[in-house]
C-alpha cells in the first residue's frame, strides 16, 4: 500500500494598511509558489497578525505562514515599537507552534503617499515576497530532511 502524500500549503496574510503596496508581496509569493497552494488571510492592520499566524499554524495544515505589512510613521505614534511588537509575536508564533512564520513587513523612516514612494515599495514588496516564499520553501525542505526515515 502507497501512502498518500498531501501537496503543501502556504497560508499568507495581508495588513489592510496600504493594501495597494502590500498585496505586491502575495504577488511575489506566488511567483514562487503556485496561488493554489495559497490560502490568503487578510487583517486589518500589523498589530493583528501575530494572533492570526499563531491561529493558522496551530491547525497544522500549512507548511509555512507569510505575514506582510507595511508599518508607516503616521506621526501619531512611535511606527517603531508597532513594528517590533509585531515581528516579536511573529517570532513567538513560530516559535511556540512549530511552523515557520516568516516576516514580510517593513518599517520606513522615510515613506510618502507619493506615486515615487508607493512605486518603490510595492516592488520592493514584490521582492521581499519572492524572498518569503523561497525561505518558506527552504526551510520546509530542511525540516523535512531532519523527519525523514534513513533509508
Amino acid at each position: 500500500m502507497t501512502q498518500q502524500q498531501t501537496v503543501p500549503r502556504y497560508a499568507f496574510i495581508k495588513a489592510g494598511w496600504h493594501t495597494e503596496i502590500v498585496s505586491r508581496a502575495l504577488d511575489g509569493f506566488t511567483q514562487i509558489i503556485p496561488p493554489e497552494r495559497v490560502d490568503v488571510f487578510d487583517v486589518p492592520g500589523a498589530f493583528e497578525m501575530p494572533l492570526m499566524a499563531r491561529d493558522l499554524a496551530a491547525t497544522g495544515h500549512y507548511k509555512a505562514v507569510a505575514a506582510a505589512a507595511l508599518v508607516v510613521d503616521g506621526g501619531i505614534y512611535r511606527h517603531d515599537f508597532v513594528a517590533q511588537a509585531v515581528v516579536d509575536g511573529l517570532m513567538r508564533a513560530g516559535l511556540d507552534t512549530g511552523v515557520p512564520v516568516l516576516s514580510v513587513s517593513l518599517t520606513p523612516h522615510q515613506f510618502q503617499e507619493t506615486d515615487h514612494h508607493i512605486a518603490i515599495y510595492a516592488a520592493h514588496f514584490v521582492q521581499k515576497g519572492r524572498e518569503a516564499a523561497q525561505a518558506a520553501l527552504m526551510i520546509a525542505k530542511t525540516r523535512d530532511s531532519l523527519t525523514a526515515p534513513a533509508s
